[in-house]
């Protein structure tokens, strides 16, 4: 059975009759050219499947063979006499026939063990360094999303009197934040107004978002009321114009992936489009996708890349994503394996506070 969280994808190119016309030998040939092309950022020939795909048959045969998968468009020669290459539809095929992720070496998991058995300080720091780790294991370009904090959802909040007038706010948020204002209230507030107003922000803010935290019902004590409308008010006054907040690591190893300088650039500057990265994950996300192949993620600048994605998850609840995004002939069963253990890892370790 596939791991938690990953599933195995349908997409348009699943939908077309030819995928139904790969018999067994046409995918195994199709398999070996995929493996040995990532491997190798080589066009593979008949003579190379045969001795390496364990079918019994003649470089001939497999030359016959892959002349149909390229007609059928999994395969295509990008030179005259030289050997061939997988297309999207390929490398779909390829993803597709995946029955679960890969396994990562035993280095590459004590890498993970270490690195959340030692994570700590804020969490901004925690997504930069979490993106690194991941372009660690993979080799690619890695980004970490997490969501805006007046969107992640208030586990307990909690207002203290400091004296001379002023209360402190501590709203701890389910993404791992902690959010603190200060609040001048005048020398006129008292303990016991502090105390009521903090027990009524519990009651009615826990569950519920800093985005939505605008109509709290009335206890009757205006000067109460007052507290409580001022402490919502500073904690979503930290964050009124934010943002998810991206973080990219390994952006130099997706970028000596390609030959073109062009495609370097594109890949580049759109890793610096904060927004375009965010709608990117999303989007794969929304349309139930944990893998978009060239140009089903829909972005033309990256039509030469593929993106993998999970979201992870804080008490059950959504907070972000983490993803790899790196050249169509990425490791697949790899970087599978690496977003899989790295977004639960992750979200557990959040969890936990």
């Amino acid at each position: 059975m596939p791991a938690p969280g990953w599933r195995s994808v349908a997409s348009s190119a699943n939908d077309d009759a030819g995928d139904q016309d790969v018999d067994e030998r046409k995918a195994a040939i199709l398999r070996s050219v995929v493996e040995e092309y990532i491997e190798t950022a080589q066009p593979v020939g008949s003579g190379r499947v045969a001795r390496t795909s364990g079918l019994a048959v003649s470089p001939a045969t497999v030359r016959n063979e892959m002349t149909a998968l390229e007609s059928e468009g999994y395969l295509r020669q990008p030179h005259t006499s030289a050997g061939r290459v997988p297309t999207d539809k390929g490398y779909r095929f390829f993803v597709d026939g995946i029955a679960e992720p890969g396994t990562l070496g035993v280095g590459q998991r004590q890498q993970v063990r270490s690195f959340f058995a030692s994570a700590h300080g804020a969490l901004e720091e925690m997504l930069q360094d979490t993106s690194r780790l991941l372009s660690s294991l993979t080799d690619n370009a890695a980004v970490v999303v997490g969501r805006a904090h007046e969107e992640a959802g208030i586990r307990s909040v909690q207002l203290v009197g400091l004296g001379s007038g002023t209360a402190l706010v501590v709203a701890v948020l389910a993404n791992g934040v902690v959010e603190k204002a200060t609040l001048e209230l005048g020398d006129d507030v008292g303990d016991e107004r502090t105390g009521a107003a903090s027990v009524h922000l519990s009651a009615h803010l826990l569950g519920t978002t800093l985005g939505r935290a605008t109509c709290l019902p009335e206890t009757g004590d205006p000067a109460v009321d007052d507290i409580c409308r001022a402490a919502v008010a500073a904690l979503q006054g930290a964050h009124e114009d934010e943002v998810e907040q991206v973080y990219v690591g390994g952006a130099a190893k997706v970028a000596a992936a390609f030959d073109a300088v062009e495609s370097v650039r594109r890949v580049l500057s759109t890793l610096e489009q904060q927004y375009v990265v965010v709608s990117l994950l999303q989007d794969v996300l929304d349309r139930g996708l944990s893998v978009a192949i060239g140009a089903e993620h829909g972005f033309e600048p990256l039509s030469e890349c593929s993106i993998i994605v999970a979201p992870f998850e804080v008490e059950g609840e959504q907070a972000g994503a983490i993803g790899v995004l790196g050249p169509t002939r990425m490791h697949y069963p790899e970087a599978l394996a690496a977003v899989g253990l790295v977004s639960r890892r992750l979200g557990e370790r959040l969890s936990e506070g």
